[in-house]
């Protein structure tokens, strides 16, 4: 098996310390009663219970019946602040919270502000230490609650609470602290603090995920959002997870018993990874106060470099960009951007969170591994052995973006688009107008000139493989127009930094296979230094004038049809995660090398009216494209539309690029779906393929004939989709 991967994430979750696996076991099977029964299985359960909220009590320094068991971080939060403001409102309805809270918190927040609260956000120094002078500003009469959390959960940085509790309640105003981060690597003694309420989270101090707990001060009642029976002194009802429970409670022993060796041991290795890194890497910068900070959190920018990219240049470290719970999306942490950081330092901070059971070897190895890769990618002044590429090379991992799923999203280009001027020459047949992918240009009565252009970053990991797709995929659209590609030109970005010659090589031969089966040469081409491997062709074809396919010409009553299945943008995911099978992707990169010459060749024996390819912006994006270039509508049947086995799967575990879930944002507007089609297959509709199928819109008469010969002659997976309707709103209906 290959070896995982270093664990430099705990503050997104930590393992399960083994004493907590060992306690929580018997309740999977000898301790099963209901804590809530009266005999003699209810009564071993309750106990357990019991003795655990001791141990969170004994550990934050309150009374056991202060504590009330949930289910995470997240539902404490939730019930702190909803509670309280609910309790409250008659008092006043103006709340204050930091801007560099948690979502748990700031959702809470944004929610009661639809419901008629007020909500101040106080913004924070540039330590992300916040600004008490703004918050006692901030204090108005009907204020009836500060949320701040003690420790922020991307930069570390430790806020004052005992300071905002005094001021709170010299105001009689209550005060929750949001503690998910802090409870196990500091010592949290809510009496030290005066906070009137505290969130915690098992899985954040190497106890279970799925469990939390709310302290509430003794006399505080805030309205419970959980309503059924009396469980939990009637604060929380449901029955409680016992075994979960159990965890948390052994969780806070040990915490409690080795907090100032665990301390001691995050602190010294996160050191030593930032003195490695600051060592060698000139023009670092660490985010957070640096003395008011947990022990174990590393956040640090590195100018010039996308903190995606760097991650997926050290795939043997788990690290993340941002908070973990915004891992899929490369948008600026609102956290730094509170903090005052520019967008070239906040896009290349990485947070790095050790923990109890780092080890120094482990550091070493990651600074290594940071330092080599920070080398390859940047200018930056670091001393790093010679670049090896080992036996597992893995070409996803030098680049961030997947192949088409990198494309500029949709609402950007639209609006590029419209700024390009357009000529009135009549031998221009097709330009930007239909958004069609290739132009074409009339050279005489019986030729016309197209002219395409598609290159992209790797979607696959062998370097053959992704010339082979990246070649078929720029060939797809001088068949999607009817016509017939002529010569090639390369497209290549190369990060010579980081990958040897060798691979270059191996891509330009993947490509060479491709053009050959097309029947052309590639003539030469264009290369620039990259710092990422990027590779396409610039495509010159030719065709009839009067044969031209486009998106324009769709009819009323056209059936469509699609000749590959979709979901390639999401295995490419899977493969840049090393979650996807190996039939999957063998699957996968069969169909991607597939050219679409035959589906072409056979379409020119019949009144295709229009076509377009699949590519980028999803069966969604390119169908939409088409209806509206032809000033009509479609209805799909959602279940004859072909998903690569294995798709979903993968979906299911997250894996979907951005790309896709920019389309499925952007187009969603435009698209009417019926109620019990999921979200999942919403999605791979969307899909951002690469060296997809071609859609034809052909009139029903004829369709039938032309799938026969489509399978006839090996275009096997060609089905029939849906059909245009003349309906003039554009729209796109899934049934």
């Amino acid at each position: 098996m290959q070896e995982k991967p270093i664990y430099l994430d705990y503050n997104a979750t930590t393992p399960v310390d083994p004493g907590v696996a060992e306690t929580m076991r018997p309740f999977l099977t000898d301790y099963f009663g209901n804590p809530s029964s009266s005999h003699v299985y209810g009564f071993e359960a309750r106990k357990a219970v019991e003795s655990a909220r001791i141990s969170v009590a004994s550990l934050l320094n309150c009374a056991p019946d202060e504590i009330v068991f949930t289910s995470g971080g997240t539902e404490s939060n939730n019930f702190a602040i909803k509670g309280i403001a609910e309790e409250f409102q008659k008092k006043g309805r103006h709340i204050i919270t930091s801007a560099i809270e948690h979502p748990a918190v700031l959702e809470v927040c944004a929610y009661l502000e639809k419901n008629g609260f007020r909500v101040s956000y106080i913004p924070v120094h540039p330590s992300g230490i916040i600004d008490i002078a703004r918050l006692r500003e901030a204090i108005m009469d009907d204020t009836i609650l500060i949320t701040v959390m003690h420790a922020n959960n991307e930069t570390g940085t430790i806020q004052p609470i005992a300071a905002i509790a005094d001021l709170a309640r010299s105001k009689g105003i209550v005060f929750h602290t949001d503690a998910a981060q802090s409870v196990g690597k500091i010592k949290v003694d809510v009496r030290q603090l005066g906070v009137d309420l505290l969130s915690l989270a098992g899985h954040k101090l190497y106890g279970p995920k799925g469990i939390g707990a709310l302290y509430i001060r003794s006399g505080m009642l805030p309205v419970k959002l959980m309503h059924g029976a009396d469980h939990e002194r009637n604060r929380r009802a449901g029955t409680e997870n016992v075994m979960e429970i159990a965890g948390l409670g052994k969780a806070c022993e040990i915490a409690e018993r080795d907090m100032e060796k665990i301390h001691l041991h995050m602190k010294t290795t996160r050191d030593l990874l930032f003195n490695r890194i600051n060592t060698e890497v000139k023009s670092v910068m660490r985010n957070g106060d640096p003395v008011n900070c947990l022990p174990n959190t590393l956040n640090l920018s590195f100018p010039g470099i996308d903190a995606g990219l760097l991650l997926s240049s050290i795939p043997g470290i788990a690290a993340s960009a941002g908070a973990a719970c915004h891992s899929d999306k490369y948008v600026i942490s609102h956290v730094l951007q509170a903090m005052g950081l520019s967008s070239e330092y906040a896009m290349g901070a990485v947070r790095f969170s050790t923990g109890k059971f780092t080890t120094q070897n482990e550091i070493e190895r990651s600074a290594d591994m940071i330092i080599h890769a920070i080398s390859e990618i940047s200018t930056a002044s670091v001393e790093t052995p010679d670049r090896i590429i080992t036996s597992g090379f893995k070409l996803t991992e030098y680049t961030h973006g997947l192949g088409c799923a990198c494309k500029v999203g949709p609402e950007f280009l639209e609006k590029i688009i419209k700024q390009i001027p357009l000529t009135d020459d009549p031998r221009v047949l097709i330009d930007a107008r239909t958004s069609d992918d290739a132009a074409v240009y009339k050279m005489s009565d019986d030729t016309a000139l197209i002219q395409t252009v598609d290159f992209f970053t790797p979607v696959v990991d062998d370097p053959f493989d992704f010339g082979s797709i990246a070649a078929s995929n720029a060939l797809s659209d001088i068949y999607a127009m009817g016509g017939k590609p002529v010569f090639a030109l390369n497209i290549v970005g190369f990060p010579i930094k980081r990958l040897p010659q060798e691979v270059l090589e191996s891509i330009m031969k993947g490509a060479g296979s491709i053009t050959a089966e097309a029947g052309i040469y590639i003539l030469g081409g264009h290369t620039i230094e990259s710092i990422e491997p990027i590779f396409g062709m610039a495509v010159t074809g030719i065709a009839h004038p009067k044969k031209i396919l486009s998106n324009s010409n769709a009819q009323p009553g056209d059936v469509l049809i699609l000749t590959k299945p979709i979901g390639t943008g999401i295995i490419s995911a899977g493969i840049k995660k090393g979650q996807a099978n190996d039939q999957i992707i063998r699957d996968a990169i069969a169909l991607m090398k597939q050219l679409n010459k035959t589906a072409s060749e056979v379409a020119s024996n019949y009144p295709v009216n229009a076509c377009t390819d699949i590519t980028g912006f999803g069966l969604i994006g390119h169908l939409s494209e088409m209806i509206t270039a032809s000033k009509v509508s479609a209805e799909i049947n959602y279940e004859k539309v072909p998903v690569i086995a294995g798709t979903f799967d993968l979906l299911r575990l997250g894996l979907s690029p951005g790309g896709s879930r920019k389309n499925r944002e952007y187009y969603d507007n435009r698209v009417l779906w019926e109620p019990y089609i999921s979200e999942d297959y919403r999605l791979v509709f969307c899909d951002a393929q690469t060296s997809g199928g071609l859609l034809f819109s052909i009139p029903e008469k004829d369709s039938k004939s032309f799938l026969n010969d489509l399978k006839k002659h090996g275009v096997k997976h060609a089905v029939i989709i849906g059909i245009i309707t003349p309906d003039s709103s554009f729209r796109i209906m899934f049934h």
